[in-house]
């Protein structure tokens, strides 16, 4: 007899009000490998605002759960599963792209190699907020751009869930870090994450800031979470031989061909495509990454602040939420027993 589970479900692409709460089919058991866990909390991202908006990657959006970050609590596992018991603490990033269930649910299925075990000091919110930003700023700074001592680092957007993880990140890898800004309370807030040069881009212009902050040098490394113009403008902040990280998509270079004349190095960050094109490998080195990033959040060397909280039910109102502006760091969904 099947057991039925509440989740938070997608009627087709569209604004927040699209997303339902009801009741689904628990799609357990599942495969050898697989362990069911119980959500206690799950993270929001832009990128569930971007699938709800335009359609997942996987199918019309009809039905979709939503949701990437999850933490919780083992309650079953397969046959073949052995690096894990019921009962253990764990988090992932898993799901949420359409075809396998995202984490807007009571219950995840998630495939054994994709757990991390969540530390004792570390709570299930924070635990459900840092899998998917961990990885694409590991993926962004560490990977791609090498932020090395001594480096100057610019991250847009600081004080959101990607950038102030970003700023932390690029810390712990020697970088010397500015980061734009909309208010003053948000540069309070970056500088306390070690930011040494928060720039207000609505009160000044942050190339120019950014040139007199490197001595006319311009950046090393820059990190964009924002968009075409503000892409574009990054090129000329940079240093010769720069490199440039996007987690938008790359548009092209300047009229004046900055990135082509400065040498630069433009590299796109999608961190969900390992799971949309079935790259399991890859998805298991990603986990390692979470395990990083959940030992330096124990370990205190990071921290994740979480903006606000919504139950399951009121997910549409998360989304609302984060569609409005204004937040700082992540957003969660709390899950009840």
């Amino acid at each position: 007899m099947s057991r039925e589970i509440g989740a938070v479900r997608m009627t087709g692409p569209g604004g927040p009000g699209v997303l339902k709460p009801g009741r689904v089919a628990l799609p357990w058991p599942a495969g050898p490998r697989d362990v069911l866990v119980r959500l206690k909390a799950a993270g929001v991202n832009p990128a569930d605002v971007y699938f709800r908006a335009f359609g997942p990657y996987v199918g019309d959006g009809r039905n979709v759960i939503l949701g990437h970050d999850g933490a919780g609590i083992v309650e079953e596992i397969g046959a073949e599963v052995s690096g894990v018991r019921v009962g253990d603490a764990v988090c992932f990033c898993h799901g949420g792209i359409g075809g396998a269930p995202g984490t807007y649910s009571e219950y995840a299925v998630v495939p054994e190699p994709l757990l991390v075990a969540k530390p004792e000091n570390v709570d299930f919110r924070e635990a459900a907020a840092l899998p998917l930003v961990f990885i694409t700023i590991h993926e962004s700074l560490s990977e791609r751009a090498r932020v090395a001592d001594g480096d100057r680092v610019l991250i847009h957007a600081g004080a959101g869930g990607t950038g102030h993880i970003g700023v932390q990140v690029a810390r712990l890898l020697g970088g010397r870090v500015a980061a734009t800004v909309s208010t003053r309370a948000k540069a309070e807030f970056v500088s306390g994450l070690g930011v040494e040069r928060p720039i207000l881009y609505r009160d000044e212009d942050f190339v120019e800031a950014c040139r007199e902050w490197t001595g006319g040098r311009g950046l090393d490394v820059a990190l964009d979470n924002v968009g075409e113009d503000v892409f574009r403008r990054t090129l000329k902040a940079m240093s010769t031989y720069g490199r440039v990280v996007t987690l938008i998509g790359t548009p092209g270079d300047t009229k004046e061909e900055d990135a082509y004349n400065g040498n630069l190095s433009l590299y796109n960050v999608m961190m969900l495509t390992p799971m949309w094109r079935g790259l399991s490998a890859r998805m298991s080195e990603q986990a390692a990454m979470v395990r990083q990033g959940m030992s330096w959040l124990a370990q205190g060397r990071i921290r994740i602040h979480v903006d606000r909280t919504f139950p399951l039910e009121r997910a549409a109102e998360a989304h609302a939420h984060i569609e409005a502006g204004g937040a700082t760091g992540k957003i969660v969904l709390t899950i009840d027993d």
